[in-house]
């Protein structure tokens, strides 16, 4: 149960992740009409403005703070994002709620992996790796469902509201939270609550039993430490190596590649795309989602499969066909059911590749003394892409027209060759064979 009441309030923060990347996509004809299209564009960008910030400072708090402890911290900045976001007064106050859920929402894609991790034992690591992803989607689909409903004149700030009522739910659960042992173990090799929290954790009865997770706890937190080195030392060190330096480059390639592929255009702004396409672009909206989260299922079967550079060329490939169609709909050459088909292909494609990938792949391709440097500097790198595409596509929508998937085309076939000719295989090789 311990365990459980864990994944419950880790797997919360994943959702509001989700739900509030795609929240924005239904209201914006309702929250305070009249606004112009820049503030709306700041609105649903300040989200990703925040997320590198809140992934910078995410680590450094689970370390200084405990794993626990940072959790509620993030679950607070939750709860005071949501609620500023419900009782705004004008867009001004909407965007700064979108910062402030936008930090959190970096702080827990940090934490959560992390906290999470130290709790689980081996075997069931992969298994809440997927439960965190499937959270995330599940709240994209549902800020699509609730739309139908609240996003309207008198109840969108019901729609908002639903981020500081799971935010509530998570901190009555936080009695029920246990300290990372690993994290403990840390500070004190010696302490007794580590081992008392392994033992619930892992349902032993011997104290020889909990000694021996308590030797496993602590080779894993010598690994930890010998990586905490200064992020821009390592990073300096990295870029010496020619070996070491392609590795960077192409994690982050891929990491510009998945937000420059526009899917966060998709998420973000799709019910606006939708319009003048079909009849009910919410409807369309919420397919996509639904989609979504089936196709999240579905790679988890060819994951291990197929090699890492092949699920990419697949993705990049896919997405790019996808984008030459909805183009050729918009303008008129296909019907518009081709391009509502269209974008779910992409959506598809998305998450068979560019989606998991590019996150997959930096634990692959560095040993403990590079990962949390490469990890760090990857997560920076695709927030800011994502704040770049959030702030831009309204306007390439409006100059663009038909042709606003272009540019993410270009991206892709870009991708596609990058891929093809630099991009090293990571599957079945270790750090040191790359």
């Amino acid at each position: 149960m311990p365990l459980v009441f864990a994944i419950i309030v880790a797997a919360a923060s994943q959702f509001l992740v989700g739900y509030n990347t795609g929240v924005m996509n239904s209201p914006s004809k309702v929250v305070f009409p009249g606004h112009s299209t820049l503030s709306w564009s700041l609105a649903v960008a300040a989200f990703a403005v925040g997320g590198p910030f809140g992934a910078l400072v995410g680590g450094k708090m689970a370390d200084q703070r405990g794993r626990r402890g940072a959790l509620l911290i993030d679950t607070w900045t939750f709860l005071l994002g949501g609620i500023i976001q419900v009782f705004a007064l004008d867009m001004v106050t909407i965007i700064i709620s979108r910062l402030i859920i936008g930090f959190a929402s970096g702080y827990s894609s940090v934490l959560v992996p992390i906290y999470l991790g130290e709790l689980a034992p081996p075997t069931l690591r992969g298994m809440l790796g997927t439960i965190t992803q499937f959270a995330m989607v599940l709240g994209i689909l549902v800020s699509n469902l609730l739309a139908f409903p609240l996003a309207t004149d008198d109840k969108w700030r019901l729609l908002f509201a639903v981020t500081p009522a799971i935010a509530i739910s998570q901190l009555l659960l936080a009695p029920f939270l246990l300290e990372s042992p690993r994290w403990l173990l840390g500070r004190d090799s010696k302490s007794l609550k580590a081992r008392y929290i392994i033992k619930r954790l892992r349902g032993l009865r011997y104290d020889h039993e909990v000694e021996t997770e308590v030797g496993h706890f602590m080779m894993g937190g010598v690994a930890q430490r010998q990586g905490q080195t200064s992020q821009i030392a390592v990073l300096r060190e990295m870029w010496g190596q020619s070996k070491t330096r392609l590795l960077l480059c192409s994690s982050l390639v891929l990491q510009m590649a998945q937000q420059f592929s526009g899917i966060n255009a998709v998420f973000y702004y799709s019910t606006a795309f939708f319009e003048g396409v079909i009849e009910d672009p919410l409807v369309g909206t919420t397919i996509v989602g639904a989609v979504n989260v089936l196709a999240t299922y579905a790679v988890l079967f060819l994951m291990d499969r197929c090699g890492r550079k092949t699920l990419i060329l697949w993705s990049s490939a896919g997405m790019f066909f996808s984008c030459i169609v909805i183009v050729l709909s918009l303008l008129g050459h296909l019907s518009n059911m081709f391009a509502l088909v269209a974008v779910n292909v992409y959506v598809i494609f998305f998450e068979f590749g560019l989606g998991p990938i590019p996150w997959l792949v930096v634990a692959e391709m560095f040993s403990g003394q590079y990962v949390a440097a490469a990890m760090g500097i990857s997560s920076q790198v695709n927030w800011a892409c994502n704040f770049i595409v959030g702030l831009i596509f309204p306007t390439m929508n409006e100059k663009l027209g038909a042709y606003s998937f272009a540019p993410f085309a270009v991206v892709l076939l870009l991708t596609f060759v990058f891929a093809a000719t630099i991009l090293p295989e990571t599957q079945g090789s270790s750090p040191e064979e790359l």
